[in-house]
């Protein structure tokens, strides 16, 4: 919120697609690190306490990877029980 300069003690709210005159954009890019996303690649945020638990994404990629590796060969032992006699 903002007071106007002309009435005094009147407020005024800023609307929502306002760009006030404190921030200024006259040396910003485009999106500079859209390119490092390749297609087909999924966005994850963690949680702070887990991403303190990983220096590194590539460590992170590679604690998921093994854990990926775990769950696929518990899912292979398990019997199914759609079997039809």
């Amino acid at each position: 919120m903002k007071k106007s300069l002309n009435q005094g003690n009147a407020v005024s709210q800023v609307d929502a697609d306002e760009i006030l005159p404190e921030y200024d954009f006259s040396r910003a890019s485009r999106n500079k690190y859209a390119s490092q996303y390749a297609a087909g690649s999924t966005v994850v945020v963690l949680e702070p306490d887990v991403a303190a638990a990983f220096p590194s994404s590539g460590e992170a990629n590679e604690a998921l990877r093994a854990l990926a590796g775990i769950i696929q060969k518990h899912r292979s032992r398990r019997p199914t029980s759609h079997r039809r006699s």
